[in-house]
């Protein structure tokens, strides 16, 4: 197996995962439970699976997201809403989202649980906080919901790997922004609106990637490029090995296409966007 096929699943499960930050269903959720306003439901939805944890955990786990951002949201979301009391309602959400944009969801979950749950009971969680404890969570009885939890899981996944391939890389939550701005997988006015991050913050990351020859003027040169690839396929290999379970990967990204195009087609999600995903087929 390829481990570029881990890219292609990836470009089909996070549309899937993502319905949690966009579709008004779980939006709507998170305000129901008691979490205020969108970034709390975004901190205290997605770090639920870790129990009420701390700011700081958040901070390193999440990465990218200025500690200030982290800070105005976590431990207070945990006063408003449990854990336990999000992780009741965040996959019901996103269910009964991918239920109304996807036509035939109910089939394609059928037909892609055994292979993405075999994926994830055979993933290492070591060093992988946020999969390990995605990993721990029961399988939902519903199959949407638990199509939603496998592709939260496998995500959690390759993003834990992609924390570890940056930081072995020099780059802070900041500055990995920066380069993957001057690559153009997103957009700089994006990432300080989505990141929290000032302008005057963005342009002294800038200048120390320009020190060391990685981006300048804001785009990135030669190396910067060969650095965010060599990220990237790195990612990639650290989220290979999980799929290696599966009989036929191919066969399971195909399976999955029509569900990440129907989102994408839902037009919540953004392209281009904070997660830096590109649409299905254009990886």
């Amino acid at each position: 197996m390829d481990d570029s096929i881990a890219r292609d699943l990836w470009t089909v499960l996070e549309p899937l995962h993502a319905v949690t930050y966009f579709e008004p269903e779980c939006l709507e959720a998170n305000k129901e439970a008691g979490l205020k306003g969108f970034w709390m439901g975004y901190f205290g939805s997605r770090a639920a699976p870790m129990g009420a944890v701390p700011a700081g955990v958040v901070e390193a786990t999440f990465f990218g997201f200025h500690p200030s951002r982290v800070r105005r949201a976590v431990p207070d979301a945990w006063r408003f809403a449990s854990p336990e009391r999000i992780l009741g309602i965040r996959g019901a959400a996103a269910a009964r989202a991918l239920r109304r944009i996807v036509p035939g969801i109910e089939r394609t979950a059928a037909e892609t649980a055994p292979a993405l749950h075999r994926a994830v009971a055979e993933a290492d969680a070591a060093g992988r906080p946020l999969f390990g404890a995605n990993r721990d969570l029961d399988v939902p009885d519903d199959p949407v919901e638990a199509l939603w939890q496998a592709a939260t899981a496998l995500r959690e996944h390759r993003g834990d790997g992609h924390v570890a391939v940056l930081t072995s890389e020099g780059l802070d939550g900041l500055t990995s922004n920066v380069l993957a701005a001057a690559v153009g997988a997103v957009t700089s006015d994006q990432m300080l609106i989505s990141r929290g991050w000032s302008r005057e913050q963005w342009d002294e990351a800038a200048d120390a990637l320009a020190a060391r020859g990685l981006v300048e003027g804001g785009t990135a040169t030669g190396a910067g490029r060969s650095l965010k690839a060599r990220i990237e396929e790195r990612t990639d290999a650290l989220a290979a090995p999980p799929y290696r379970a599966v009989d036929d990967p191919k066969a399971l990204y195909d399976l999955l296409v029509p569900a990440a195009e129907a989102v994408a087609d839902a037009g919540e999600m953004p392209y281009p966007n904070p997660i830096g995903l590109p649409r299905v087929g254009r990886a």
